[in-house]
């Protein structure tokens, strides 16, 4: 039972490897048509690793987190129009959101006065050099800065408390997540850059690859029901 885990395990993050390499190599060909088709199929395979978990372990952890990934599949699909940015932007917001609700769920709230604060001025130092930049999208990337910190220090804290492997995937994800948006608003309100598609979508599928496999992995290690 086990080694049959670890193969659906495998397969999955397999797939999901051939799929972004694909659609990070088609977007920089300038193949849209089927960038397009292979951005969301990326994180459906990704957030398909929780179809393989028993429904009945830590249901609530579970559902939280499939429905982040689902905001994020959103995100995802928005965010390939420009005119939907905004929308893209309220949708992973709603994921992350969700994300945070997950990990609190698992362990309780967490403040750290150093933690906290270290991620929280690193979100506010990017935004103030953001800002001249933002024009009308200030007040939401405002939020969106405040939501994100907020997911990471949740995420973080789950490994400061319990030093686990799966709890260590969870705080590399939310730092990728945070370095990944970062990138998306640089390019958007700064200046493009060399490679900013292979930095943005591997930091993005990376971090939800991540959060992806430990979640599977919190989940079929524990035994009781939540």
């Amino acid at each position: 039972m086990v080694g049959k885990s670890h193969k659906v395990q495998s397969t999955i993050n397999v797939l999901a490897l051939v799929s972004a390499s694909a659609a990070i190599y088609f977007e920089s060909v300038g193949n849209r048509a089927i960038y397009m088709f292979l951005k969301p199929l990326t994180t459906i395979l990704i957030m398909s690793l929780l179809f393989f978990v028993d429904p009945h372990r830590l249901p609530k952890f579970k559902y939280l987190m499939m429905v982040a990934f689902s905001f994020c599949l959103l995100g995802d699909i928005l965010l390939l129009f420009d005119a939907y940015f905004v929308y893209g932007l309220a949708a992973f917001l709603s994921g992350h959101i969700l994300f945070a609700s997950g990990f609190i769920k698992l362990k309780g709230f967490y403040f750290h006065p150093v933690a906290t604060g270290g991620i929280f001025a690193v979100g506010t130092f990017l935004f103030f050099w953001l800002r001249p930049d933002l024009g009308a999208f200030m007040v939401p990337v405002a939020l969106y800065v405040f939501v994100i910190c907020f997911m990471a220090t949740q995420g973080v804290g789950l490994y400061m408390r319990d030093k686990s492997k799966a709890f260590g995937w969870i705080a590399m994800a939310v730092l990728l997540f945070m370095l990944s948006d970062t990138l998306i608003a640089i390019a958007k309100f700064k200046s493009p850059f060399a490679y900013s598609s292979l930095l943005i979508l591997g930091t993005y599928w990376l971090s939800i690859g991540l959060i992806a496999n430990a979640t599977y992995s919190i989940v079929k290690s524990k035994g009781q029901k939540n």
